[in-house]
């Protein structure tokens, strides 16, 4: 159960083009790459009218936090109709704001080798493993120790692609496949795969309660009202679509394989606790535990001692950026999660 994942390769199409041409593309594209960040534009509806410019920016970017947007509007980095603005200016409907982020501290990317359990590499993409506990990418209080500071010693020429390679993220706490770009080729190709949706997903989660069957949650996801560190299915927020299938049922849980046509911030966790199925072990989303009827001691143990998100990225797949062919990767469940359904399946049988 706990071995090194198998990548399986499925050969696809190749399309052939002059090496000049390439050559040239790949110029093209890295001078994209490593242009400023493009800003980012909303237009102010009808039920934000009369709104402080602050609360009004708070509700349409919520990728970002208010304390930051507070910042980059001090700063002059919000625009409303092409001039300046203060935070405590009314908005109107259809006014045209318009946010250039401020860019991350690279200083704080600094390489740090770490162990990569990497199950393919090449000069274009790097796809590996993340253990639960591993943060993806530095930030306030996480300046060292994440995968990105591992991914630049690894691979130095990262550090000049956007966030340092990586195009999708996982919580910290879920483990489970993950891809990086290693070329700017590969960024601009991958970035444009998530965007269309043909990177292919599939996630292994345990959620507390049972369902009668498979189904698809499309609940629009956003920053959650009232805690600005969470998120939550909104009537505003952004499209998210979650497929779900029973993998395996329990007497008051269920093992579910999930995929996605979107990619929000906790996407899964999300539209699980919206449905009144957290998951199992999530600190932020899953309320107050509740004790199945008749558990053991050994359950109930498990149950209370499981310090994590029950939730591990189980199969990715995506095209080649440099060849066209699909690739297609799987990564075991690990042995924490293991264990948990192991448990379920011997003293909360079906």
């Amino acid at each position: 159960m706990c071995g090194r994942p198998r990548a399986v390769v499925h050969r696809g199409t190749f399309w052939a083009r002059s090496v000049n041409a390439t050559v040239r593309e790949s110029q093209r594209l890295e001078d994209e790459v490593l242009a400023a960040e493009e800003p980012l534009s909303a237009r102010v509806p009808a039920d934000l009218h009369g709104q402080r410019l602050d609360a009004a920016a708070a509700a349409l970017f919520t990728n970002f936090s208010r304390s930051r947007l507070a910042e980059w509007i001090k700063a002059g980095r919000l625009q409303r109709n092409q001039g300046t603005a203060k935070p405590r200016d009314k908005v109107v409907v259809d006014d045209q704001l318009l946010l250039t982020p401020e860019a991350e501290d690279r200083v704080e990317w600094a390489p740090e080798a770490l162990p990569l359990d990497i199950l393919h590499e090449d000069e274009h993409v790097i796809v590996l493993n993340k253990p639960a506990g591993l943060v993806v990418h530095p930030a306030a209080g996480h300046h060292s120790g994440t995968l990105v500071n591992g991914l630049l010693a690894h691979a130095p020429e990262m550090a000049a692609l956007p966030r340092g390679g990586i195009v999708h993220r996982l919580d910290k706490e879920t483990s489970g496949i993950m891809l990086a770009a290693r070329s700017p080729l590969a960024h601009k190709s991958l970035v444009a795969q998530l965007a269309d949706r043909s990177v292919s997903r599939l996630y292994s989660a345990v959620c507390r309660g049972t369902f009668s069957g498979g189904g698809t949650i499309d609940e629009p996801i956003g920053r959650h009202p009232t805690s600005r560190t969470k998120m939550a299915v909104v009537r505003d927020g952004k499209p998210a679509v979650t497929h779900y299938r029973i993998a395996q049922r329990f007497g008051a849980h269920t093992q579910l394989d999930v995929s996605l046509e979107s990619g929000r911030t906790h996407q899964i966790r999300v539209h699980l606790a919206a449905r009144k199925h957290p998951l199992v072990g999530d600190p932020v989303y899953g309320g107050r535990a509740t004790r199945p009827a008749g558990a053991s001691e050994r359950l109930l143990s498990k149950l209370a001692t499981f310090s994590r998100q029950a939730l591990h990225a189980r199969e990715l797949t995506f095209l080649h950026p440099g060849s066209s062919e699909s690739m297609h990767f799987s990564a075991p469940i690990p042995e924490d999660l293991a264990e948990l359904i192991q448990c379920l399946s011997e003293e909360d049988p079906a």
